[in-house]
């Protein structure tokens, strides 16, 4: 069935959030017929869960905006899709970006294909980034606010869904939207925004990762060897973390803070060192797991600029593919606290290019004279 007045439908995943009521108004000031869409996700009911809640602003957003509503749960997918993957790396001792999944599998995934259902046009969210559509496919891009920029986290979703997608925020800094937000009168313009991982929220991290798997207490050691405390399991540490490590003051060093610079799977031994610019603290490139590229892929090395981690700046690094799919990356300078699990993402300017999940990472050496000559040429 066309559109009210032969207008392109959008539908446009509604959170209950500050960033996509804006979203919806301004898709309706464009012209387009908007409908909402709240996804459920996360099934579990406790004192950490605003699902609840977050519906609720949801729905007066949208009845303010005139705004019909749909609602879909999508737990068993996420599940199966994101969940499994999550927990399946914390086992592995890896860290994981389960927001990654989530775009790739749910809200670009399941939601891309319920939308077709609802007869959408297009799909939209509130992210904050730009796509570009051409006749060859279309290419992501950062947000305009280098502080909001989301680019990172979906670089994984697919072309097809990105063809259809629109990000009416790409191009407004965050202060402008909740400006528009008070402008337009919606009532949840001073609402926070959500932090944390999507299904953890604002709940004790170790106290939901231990009801699945069993943690296993070991030593802390120094780079030397010397044991200078106790671990409550590897899984509750990443690289590079320097809060909540319970090492007190150590005989023999100085009253400085400890960081996390590695994990020995092998003796469940937690290593720690002082010096945040410590040599086991740094990399000086990565291998990566299969890439997803977006639109056009790299064959032959090339000079790019890349993110090991959210809001890192640029880095620039040679891109050397490999055979299967996967590359090598020489960082043009080492880059700190590079985590295996954790994502490379690729861009050129303003265009991300993809990503991959990292694999593993070199020390931090010499950088590579390949390198250099590419850098002596940019």
């Amino acid at each position: 069935m066309a559109s009210p007045a032969n207008k392109q439908k959008v539908i446009l995943g509604v959170s209950g959030g500050v960033d996509s009521a804006v979203a919806a108004a301004l898709l309706l000031e464009q012209g387009y017929a908007v409908e909402g869409l709240h996804m459920t996700n996360w099934d579990e009911d406790d004192s950490y869960c605003t699902a609840a809640e977050d519906y609720q602003d949801a729905r007066k957003a949208c009845e303010h905006l005139g705004v019909p509503l749909h609602r879909v749960n999508f737990a068993k997918e996420y599940y199966e899709q994101v969940f499994e993957h999550f927990l399946a790396e914390y086992k592995a001792g890896r860290t994981p970006n389960p927001d990654v999944l989530c775009n790739r599998y749910i809200k670009f995934g399941e939601y891309y294909r319920y939308a077709q259902r609802l007869g959408g046009d297009w799909i939209a969210t509130g992210h904050y980034a730009r796509v570009s559509h051409g006749e060859d496919g279309s290419e992501l891009l950062k947000g305009y606010d280098p502080k909001k920029d989301q680019s990172y986290f979906l670089h994984a979703i697919h072309q097809e869904a990105l063809q259809k997608t629109l990000f009416p925020l790409g191009e407004l800094p965050k202060s402008r939207v909740r400006e528009l937000a008070n402008q337009y009168g919606l009532h949840n313009f001073k609402k926070r925004d959500s932090t944390g991982i999507c299904f953890i929220g604002e709940r004790p991290f170790k106290e939901f990762l231990g009801r699945y798997i069993p943690a296993q207490p070991g030593s802390i050691e120094t780079d030397t060897g010397q044991v200078i405390g106790q671990h409550t399991g590897l899984m509750y540490y990443t690289l590079g973390q320097r809060q909540g490590l319970g090492i007190g003051g150590v005989k023999g060093y100085p009253d400085a803070p400890w960081f996390v610079a590695n994990k020995d799977l092998d003796r469940n031994v937690l290593v720690v060192v002082q010096e945040h610019d410590h040599a086991l603290l740094h990399s000086s490139g990565l291998t990566t797991e299969k890439i997803h590229w977006i639109l056009k892929k790299i064959t032959e090395p090339t000079e790019i600029s890349v993110k090991t981690r959210y809001r890192q700046k640029d880095s620039k690094a040679l891109l050397t593919p490999l055979g299967n799919g996967t590359a090598r990356l020489a960082f043009a300078e080492p880059q700190w606290a590079v985590t295996p699990g954790q994502y490379a993402v690729f861009y050129d300017g303003d265009t991300c290019l993809g990503g991959a999940v990292i694999e593993s990472v070199d020390p931090a050496a010499p950088v590579d004279a390949a390198l250099a000559e590419a850098g002596s040429h940019t």
